[in-house]
């Protein structure tokens, strides 16, 4: 593959002139994101081998911020950098997830609970936005739709526990399971996402109306649908769902996925 020049880190009108900080750590920032959604929908497939020049040409991003954000995902464990093998979009291993299914229980515990004592006006009435969208869309939503009000309600769960440790803590977290509902939703179970609304559902309301107790019981709810999820997955579905490489017909494809 032809290398791409780094076009993206030079600002438009202003040839050859090296962009400000600011700039830079937007792009990285930009790149990350595309990545990360490019990731969680299986665009690029889980085991898939590349470059960062595919990554370039898949997102259209210099190579300077693709590689921060590269580095970024690598620490969030999405993907591997293998010396002289380019990089891995990270296989998905089950085991390794329940057991990280156990860590996000208990932080996601912490979280509401401390989200439903200390949530401002602002907090809740964002909230409750949601709520009423989870109730009149819930059951034509698809799982793009589900996924964005899920970030938000995820940014405004940790902005009301107050506690800016959580948000670099749960961010890889939330995208590694936010993957495997993706491949539940969208190729295992796609008719149906009854169940993880009404969970989310459940937080969001107790969270907004301040019931503490009741936000603790609907995030153990919650967890224990995403063990159910594993359940569902871990019984006789296509391996390469999981990693490409053991797609026998096609092969995993060297390049950019489709």
């Amino acid at each position: 593959m032809t290398k791409r020049p780094d076009a993206g880190l030079r600002p438009a009108g202003a040839p050859g002139r090296q962009p400000a900080r600011g700039d830079r750590e937007n792009l990285s920032d930009l790149a990350y994101g595309q990545l990360k959604d490019l990731i969680v929908t299986c665009t690029l497939r889980p085991g898939l081998f590349l470059s960062i020049q595919d990554l370039q040409a898949q997102t259209g991003v210099g190579r300077t911020p693709m590689h921060q954000a590269v580095s970024r995902l690598a620490s969030d464990t999405l993907i591997r950098v293998r010396p002289r093998h380019g990089i891995q979009i990270a296989p998905i291993n089950l085991r390794r997830k329940r057991t990280l299914l156990r860590l996000r229980r208990d932080m996601e515990q912490f979280v509401v609970r401390l989200a439903a004592e200390r949530a401002d006006a602002t907090c809740r009435n964002g909230l409750a936005a949601i709520a009423d969208a989870l109730r009149t869309q819930g059951s034509r939503m698809d799982i793009g739709r589900f996924n964005a009000l899920d970030q938000q309600i995820n940014r405004l769960l940790i902005a009301a526990a107050g506690e800016p440790f959580l948000e670099a803590t749960l961010r890889p977290l939330h995208t590694i399971f936010r993957r495997i509902g993706w491949i539940y939703h969208s190729r295992v179970r796609p008719s149906d996402l009854g169940g993880t609304v009404r969970g989310h559902l459940a937080i969001v309301e107790s969270v907004a109306a301040g019931r503490v107790s009741d936000a603790a019981s609907a995030c153990d709810g919650l967890m224990a649908f995403v063990e159910g999820m594993f359940d569902v997955l871990d019984q006789g579905n296509d391996p390469a769902l999981f990693d490409c490489n053991l797609d026998l017909l096609p092969a995993c494809p060297g390049g950019v996925a489709g």
